[in-house]
């Protein structure tokens, strides 16, 4: 009656030791099993003396040929819970390893450590209707990585057949890990289920709730167009739409020496006087949410003579001088010829709107807002020139936030907002006048409940345990506002939100995903009857 043996489990594991410990773990799942078994048909099978054992290869799972432990066509499953190593951590091996097996250029993309397995599974697997399933970080499903690693797995013919979506994995080891994870199940279409199932975690301490689609998306969310199951979102070099654009602040790399706290600002002016006049407040990520001060001295317009007259102002240019030509970049080798300058200036002279490029998670809203010169953005922050209430109003909704939640990168777990890929992404609304005017009083109203609360930080008034109710109120009721410039339906959730606003993503960057399958099968025959009459025509 027993189907199952430990004989059939085949495996790889890079470490010696661990791999004959997976070998003894693996007999005691077996006796685990047979109790359980025992307990429902009162029979145990017949295990001892231990003669199959399973087959644990000591090696290199991205080295070894799969098909050499196990050949493809005897294989039901691929699972596993691959290493986690980000990009900016793997050694120069690993970054190889990935980048032979993604079959990435150059210093092989973004790609997480983990991402090799599903690419290495789908290449061993073919159009098998065998099932993969891994553990991997939330990073492979949102941010850049997304078109690197979903668009070869989808050419490949594999579908997502079943998905956890992102929820804290706690380690039993000593000092938890509390790692943010995701499993994603992959088919062949040949294979594929009919409903894909999906997992979601709203609430961390609840069970995951279940709910089954007809397709769903890289970004682990339902494709409600079907045609648009494989769209991923890249980098824009310009918002859709008539956006306004978003610039990242200056970079003054200069290794700290002209950047002052307070104290240190005050010495300075004491020993320099003639330096109180270009000292400039920085504003920067932390800066702005957490009202931290920090001063920056700017030189681009202080005389020549009150430079050279100073001797410590030479010697902190000279020490920026020497920092900039030992980078490797050659714009930073380029600014060391003029260290009185910022390395990229960019600095306003009328009020900008701030969006700090990193924020909690724990945050329901990224607190943006205007800042006024002679304040200098630093590149921890991306600003707007001319931002009106309105454009503040989307952008702080709860609409916006969804698609920055979905799809933007993550810094560990805190929201990570670029320009790139969240902004100039964003399918905007199109508001009559009436609807532009209530949402920019809505807009306003945030920003007069901020101001209600005023020796407040932004990170007390937006930590949603202490975020005041009058602050919540508003931005509730600017919420609906925004909702309704998309649909006159209120949405369920922000995953309901995403949902929409990749319909709209899918209709703007190719309409033919909107139009169905039928329209592309169409627009082909079309494209192929020009091609044929162009080249009877050439001939």
């Amino acid at each position: 009656m027993s189907q199952v043996d430990v004989d059939q489990f085949h495996g790889i594991e890079i470490g010696e030791f661990p791999a004959r410990i997976a070998e003894v773990s693996m007999w005691m799942a077996d006796h685990l099993a047979n109790n359980a078994f025992d307990a429902v048909f009162g029979m145990t099978p017949p295990r001892i003396p231990l003669k199959q054992s399973a087959n644990i290869r000591h090696g290199d799972a991205l080295e070894v040929d799969w098909a050499e432990v196990l050949p493809a066509e005897r294989c039901s499953y691929v699972m596993g819970n691959p290493p986690f190593i980000g990009a900016k951590f793997q050694t120069e091996a690993q970054r190889a390893q990935v980048r032979s097996i993604a079959g990435l250029p150059g210093s092989g993309g973004t790609l997480d450590y983990v991402c090799a397995w599903f690419l290495k599974a789908v290449a061993y697997l073919g159009r098998s209707q065998a099932r993969i399933g891994f553990v991997a970080t939330n990073s492979i499903c949102q941010g850049e990585q997304v078109a690197q690693l979903w668009p070869p797995v989808f050419r490949a013919g594999w579908e997502i057949a079943f998905a956890h979506r992102s929820f804290v994995w706690d380690s039993e080891a000593r000092g938890k890990a509390h790692v943010h994870v995701v499993v994603v199940g992959l088919a062949h279409a040949e294979a594929q289920p009919a409903e894909k199932r999906l997992f979601s975690y709203p609430d961390a301490k609840k069970p995951a709730e279940e709910t089954r689609h007809g397709a769903l998306t890289a970004y682990l969310f339902e494709a409600r167009i079907a045609s648009a199951r494989h769209l991923v979102v890249t980098n824009a070099s310009a918002p859709l739409g008539n956006a306004k654009r978003l610039d990242i602040g200056s970079q003054i790399i200069d290794d700290g020496i002209m950047t002052f706290l307070p104290g240190a600002k005050r010495d300075f002016i004491a020993a320099e006087p003639q330096s109180r006049p270009y000292f400039r407040p920085l504003i920067g990520a932390d800066e702005y949410i957490n009202g931290t001060e920090r001063w920056v001295l700017t030189l681009r317009d202080a005389p020549a003579t009150l430079i050279n007259a100073s001797s410590l102002i030479k010697e902190r240019l000279a020490a920026i001088r020497a920092f900039r030509l030992k980078s490797a970049r050659k714009s930073t080798l380029a600014s060391a010829e003029y260290p009185s300058r910022f390395a990229l200036e960019n600095i306003p002279d009328e009020p900008f709107l701030v969006l700090p490029r990193v924020s909690s998670e724990r945050r329901d809203y990224v607190p943006f807002g205007w800042q006024l010169p002679p304040a200098i953005p630093t590149d921890a922050v991306i600003i707007m020139l001319g931002a009106a209430p309105y454009d503040f109003g989307v952008l702080t909704s709860r609409m916006h936030m969804a698609w920055l939640s979905h799809i933007g990168g993550r810094l560990k777990s805190d929201f990570r907002y670029s320009i790139g890929l969240v902004y100039n992404t964003f399918p905007w609304p199109t508001p009559t006048d009436a609807q532009r005017t209530k949402v920019a009083a809505l807009a306003d109203a945030v920003l007069a409940a901020r101001a209600c609360h005023p020796t407040a930080s932004l990170a007390i008034l937006y930590d949603p345990l202490t975020m005041p109710a009058d602050l919540r109120a508003a931005h509730t009721a600017l919420d609906r506002a925004v909702d309704r410039l998309y649909r006159p339906e209120p949405f369920a959730s922000d995953r309901d939100r995403v949902e929409h606003l990749f319909t709209r993503y899918a209709a703007l960057v190719d309409p033919l995903l909107a139009a169905g399958p039928g329209a592309n099968a169409r627009t082909a025959r079309r494209t192929k009857a020009a091609g044929a009459s162009a080249l009877a025509r050439r001939a």
